[in-house]
């Protein structure tokens, strides 16, 4: 089966290249599958949570879903929406970092480890990522239908900032107490 990973991009160069009508057999799949994820925990925190404490998440899992629907419902741009589902690797370490801190293990090295490597993994998978992503968009626009265009652009601009603020955040929580 083909997986997600820098190795597939290696492997497959034509990827990185054309990212907007190439990709691998399931990756259209992949994506959907990530669409219908957002969809559900979007709901999930609508009914679960206070919209004062979730609504930078639910405008973020909005535009995703745009912007993965897009490419679901078009069968195009899939190899864009695979890259940004990059940005989902630190998703695990960001997690763990809620878990560790509602067991109240804040003092601990394994809390001390995981924001290590949830910081390196931030600039890695998230802001090398979204920077790259943003290059792509910019250089290739004349490929690049304008309303998809629009879209695309709204959502780096949109997620870009977004997550620069959530890095100075946890930079801030994690180091700089």
């Amino acid at each position: 089966t083909h997986n997600l990973s820098p190795r597939r991009f290696y492997l497959h160069p034509e990827l990185s290249k054309d990212l907007v009508g190439t990709h691998l057999p399931g990756a259209h799949s992949l994506v959907a599958v990530s669409v219908g994820y957002f969809l559900e925990d979007f709901v999930d925190m609508l009914c679960n949570q206070k919209l004062h404490q979730s609504w930078e998440l639910l405008f973020h899992h909005s535009v995703v879903i745009v912007c993965f629907g897009v490419a679901v419902l078009l069968h195009q741009y899939v190899g864009f929406a695979l890259v940004a589902l990059l940005v989902e690797i630190n998703s695990i370490f960001l997690h763990l970092r809620q878990i560790l801190l509602m067991a109240n293990l804040v003092h601990t090295t394994c809390y001390r480890l995981n924001s290590v490597v949830n910081l390196g993994t931030y600039v890695v998978f998230r802001i090398a990522t979204l920077a790259w992503m943003t290059r792509w968009l910019f250089l290739n626009r004349q490929n690049v239908p304008p309303a998809t265009y629009a879209v695309g652009t709204v959502g780096m601009a949109i997620m870009t900032p977004m997550n620069i603020i959530l890095f100075y955040r946890l930079l801030r929580s994690d180091f700089f107490k």
